[in-house]
């Protein structure tokens, strides 16, 4: 046995022994984390946040509580990080996809330019109403989720915001703003394709009728003037 070695190792925390494990270790932990993601997401759409418990996302993600415990704290921080996964994307590779697909909502003529748009909210809408339920349920009792039930809300008008002005080629009035916020909505989305049992496709077929109706016409407003057809 090579004690010269061993004895390096030992001393050296950067050795090549310690850096040819920790690739190792940190996949194994991103694959514990994305299992117990996984599994909260399944059983908070399914029980909701009440009727979910630590321990049913440990047995379903195939670990224990106390791992559960150490990669999240808690069940309120879990749920924020399902929540963010849904909405905004956990990887680099979906924020980039979504940025990407963002930039898109200025390309072609207004109405190939409005179904860019409703064809991205209703891909996120897929993703993420299911945990929306969830989040609204626990923001009756937890402050975390009260604060992220906001931010999301805050955030999803900062958005239409922004895909509006790359659809007009111009800022959008306050009020043009708020009704394509309040119609393109999880809201509305779920009454349709729940409530009413519409398919996805005629629920973004409609999405695009409506806020072409309330953009007004493709030749009007010009830069300068009040932008859209609400008043």
């Amino acid at each position: 046995m090579n004690f010269r070695y061993l004895g390096a190792v030992a001393q050296n925390p950067e050795s090549k022994a310690t850096r040819y494990h920790s690739p190792l270790r940190a996949r194994q932990a991103a694959e514990t984390r994305r299992s117990i993601m996984d599994a909260a997401l399944a059983l908070f759409c399914d029980r909701g946040w009440t009727a979910t418990t630590l321990p049913m996302i440990a047995a379903r993600a195939g670990t224990s509580v106390d791992t559960v415990y150490a990669v999240f704290g808690t069940k309120s921080a879990l749920l924020m990080a399902v929540v963010e996964r849904a909405t905004v994307g956990e990887y680099e590779e979906a924020a980039a996809a979504d940025r990407l697909e963002i930039a898109r909502f200025s390309e072609g003529p207004r109405v190939e330019r409005i179904r860019t748009g409703m064809h991205f909210a209703v891909a996120v809408f897929q993703r993420s109403v299911p945990i929306l339920k969830a989040l609204r349920e626990a923001a009756a009792s937890d402050e975390a989720a009260r604060v992220r039930l906001a931010r999301y809300e805050e955030n999803r008008r900062n958005l239409t915001a922004v895909g509006l002005a790359l659809m007009l080629d111009e800022e959008p009035s306050e009020d043009v703003i708020d009704a394509i916020w309040a119609f393109v909505s999880p809201e509305v989305f779920t009454y349709l394709t729940e409530g009413r049992r519409w398919s996805i496709e005629k629920t973004e077929a409609w999405m695009v009728k409506m806020c072409t109706a309330a953009l007004g016409p493709p030749e009007y407003p010009r830069r300068g003037r009040s932008s859209g057809g609400v008043s």
